[in-house]
């Protein structure tokens, strides 16, 4: 019996030299593999026959039953309580060292970013503190993530402090009615008429919270995890590099330490920027050096010794918190508020705040900021989430993310929290110094809630100036963003476009109009997109029988004689088949084939043979115009419909319009290798007096079947 190292059947393909020059992949087998099909023609007919094709049932009572058939309730109760799948499965002495190092290290990000991002959203320090609590705890049991960091985000606090600028009349954190547009809001109303109800910035913050959570749960119950997809990454890219702007510009006033107005609506940046240079000559010089300092101090510890240190300590160099703790105890030490006018961040009371339910009726209000609100905040929690999902092997569920952040949003809005997101630079720091799961989160949790009951009241004295620098140099990862557009200006025309448009509107306009105008331009480029879907004609190669190729791109393909072969890509449906007809046309010349005559049928039978290619084809594609106008007459005309992912009954009405052309010339239609679902529908419009089409499962047979026809 022949062993097998002597039986070549038993060897694989690509079998590897005995040199070792390569690997598998690059190398080649000793003898060119060959095949040969000898087969009669089928019809895509005869195909369904021989093997059992049978239709999907899309009626209502069987999706009912496949649905009743894998519904469980142990598996429906897990599914809404992730936690209950991860956590049996949890190795303390494998994970828990990780995480507890992992919830340190977030927990000291967490007490200099929740305080700076919490005035950022027009609350108190506090606040932004409450949101490393009461989310975070939440979205451990509900979300699917184990990496994510949740609580304050830049973005989400600079959309939160628009609508507090809009809807807020008194700011209670410092006492006197708010300033917007240059105009005391409480003096306006006692001049206008019977004063109004008065709406301080916290309870803004919690309705907005609350209904945020309401629209996520919507969005849940309604399956639209996918929405984030329609978010290109053009797009996100663009508008948080332009709402960076919008955070830099609102941190201005605390750098240079001036008063500033706040505007609301549509070019705000601009109105503040100017008042900023106006107020240039009143800097306070010892708040604009403090700050000076810090954004050195924390460029330095940033870009030169957390990564020096990285590669000799799993902890990271907590800069922030550094800053933070030395520019209260120099506020302290010197007296800053008092004696140089520094401004402080302010009272931060000791203890976690008791439940409130948010004001019901300023939901209406805030509902369609909320929805803007809620559409971005879901898209930075999914991408950061699939980011890490990818490199850990794992599944991030959108709908059940969507769940999650609703529940989240809602507790938090009762517990005076703003509108929950995750931090990119959190989340880095959260896996890289081995965090494997939300236990990571509650860890971080724990932390932030000693922090407040005990050592909250200390950071009152911080200057704001502190947390100003620190916000802009956290900003640097959003700013460098801006060196995509070069990668985005490769992709397309349309993808540069998004990103400029979106980057630009929101930054001369205002945050939701600019981000609505970019989803709007996001959503017609990829119309445009589907509407110009590809085609050409294809030929095949005179050495290699069976292969069918663009006969734009290869100059050796010929052409079938007396046949073209039109290849379409995409969806044929209502709102694509004018483009489709329109292609088709100027491909193959058929609105230049003058209607068959039957006197003259028999002189032009043979016509097409003598006009036929017989070297290379200089046929455009993509509805570029017909080069060899004498060309264009053909007998046989194939549509290969194997890249055809969708075809509505619109498409199949085309078809036969096309069919009927076709034979008022002398010729005839032949479809190949349709897909499934093409292959349905085409045969339910067979049923609704559409066609009849002759159907083939592959390409080479129709053109076999076309060459039969045409010698016969």
């Amino acid at each position: 019996m022949p062993s097998d190292k002597d039986n070549q059947e038993t060897k694989p393909l690509n079998n590897n030299n005995s040199n070792g020059s390569g690997g598998s992949a690059s190398s080649k087998p000793k003898i060119q593999p060959k095949y040969s099909i000898h087969r009669d023609v089928l019809t895509h007919e005869v195909v369904i026959k021989q093997t059992g094709y049978a239709a999907r049932d899309k009626s209502i009572p069987s999706s009912l039953r496949s649905c009743w058939q894998s519904w469980s309730f142990f598996s429906l109760f897990t599914g809404i309580i992730p936690i209950l799948q991860w956590l049996p499965q949890y190795s303390p002495r494998r994970d828990l060292a990780g995480d507890i190092i992992a919830g340190f290290t977030v927990a000291i990000m967490n007490i200099p970013h929740g305080m700076a991002y919490g005035l950022l959203a027009g609350v108190s320090a506090g606040n932004g503190l409450y949101m490393a609590v009461f989310p975070v705890l939440v979205y451990m049991f509900l979300g699917t993530s184990k990496h994510i960091s949740i609580g304050t985000f830049a973005v989400a606090s600079m959309m939160t402090l628009k609508v507090v600028e809009t809807y807020a009349t008194v700011d209670e954190r410092f006492g006197p009615p708010s300033v917007v547009n240059g105009t005391s809001l409480l003096l306006a109303n006692a001049t206008a008429g019977p004063p109004v109800d008065q709406i301080t910035h916290l309870e803004v913050v919690t309705s907005l919270a609350l209904t945020v959570g309401i629209v996520n749960l919507l969005m849940a119950f309604l399956r639209l995890g996918t929405l984030a997809s329609l978010l290109s990454d053009p797009l996100v890219n663009g508008f948080t590099t332009a709402a960076a702007c919008h955070v830099v510009t609102a941190q201005l006033k605390d750098v240079l330490g001036i008063p500033v107005n706040r505007y609301i609506g549509a070019f705000k940046i601009i109105y503040t920027v100017i008042d900023v240079i106006k107020g240039v000559p009143n800097t306070n010089l010892v708040n604009f050096g403090f700050c000076v300092a810090v954004i050195v101090f924390m460029t330095i510890c940033n870009e030169c010794l957390k990564p020096c240190l990285s590669k000799k300590c799993r902890f990271p160099l907590p800069a922030e918190l550094i800053m933070v703790i030395g520019g209260t105890l120099i506020s302290k030490w010197f007296n800053l508020n008092q004696e140089y006018q520094v401004n402080l961040v302010g009272n931060i009371p000791s203890g976690l705040p008791e439940p409130v339910l948010p004001r019901l009726d300023l939901v209406p209000k805030v509902a369609v900021d909320s929805i803007a609100i809620a559409i971005v905040t879901y898209s930075i929690i999914m991408s950061m989430g699939l980011t890490f999902a990818k490199k850990h092997g794992y599944e991030v569920r959108a709908n059940q993310e969507l769940f999650a952040m609703g529940i989240g949003n809602m507790v938090g809005g009762c517990f005076s929290c703003i509108p929950m997101a995750c931090s990119l630079s959190r989340s880095v720091i959260q896996d890289q110094t081995g965090g494997v799961s939300q236990i990571a989160s509650l860890v971080s949790a724990s932390l932030v809630v000693i922090t407040l009951m005990w050592i909250g009241p200390f950071f009152s004295s911080l200057p704001r100036c502190v947390l100003a620098g620190v916000i802009i140099v956290a900003l640097k990862p959003m700013f460098m963003q801006a060196r995509e557009l070069k990668k985005f200006s490769k992709q397309g025309k349309l993808e540069m476009f998004t990103w400029i448009s979106t980057f630009m509107c929101v930054v001369l306009i205002d945050i939701d109009i600019g981000l609505l105008i970019g989803i709007c331009i996001s959503l017609l480029a990829l119309y445009i997109k589907g509407l110009k879907p590809y085609s050409c004609l294809l030929g095949y190669m005179p050495e290699s029988p069976g292969i069918y190729l663009d006969l734009n791109q290869h100059r050796n393909a010929m052409q079938v004689p007396e046949t073209r072969i039109f290849r379409y890509s995409g969806s044929l449906n209502f709102a694509t088949s004018l483009f489709f007809r329109r292609a088709l046309y100027e491909a193959v010349g058929l609105d230049k084939m003058p209607p068959k005559k039957a006197s003259s049928s028999a002189s032009n039978s043979n016509s097409p043979s003598r006009a036929s290619k017989s070297s290379y084809s200089p046929v455009s594609q993509n509805g570029g115009k017909v080069i060899d106008v004498t060309d264009s007459s053909f007998k046989m005309l194939i549509l290969d419909f194997s890249t055809l992912g969708h075809i509505d009954v619109a498409g199949c009405r085309t078809l036969t319009d096309v069919s009927k052309e076709l034979k008022a010339r002398g010729a005839r239609l032949l479809l190949a290798s349709p897909v499934d679902r093409v292959y349905d529908t085409l045969v339910h419009s067979m049923a609704l007096s559409e066609g009849p089409f002759e159907i083939f499962p592959t390409l080479h047979d129709c053109v076999e079947y076309a060459n039969a026809c045409r010698t016969a």
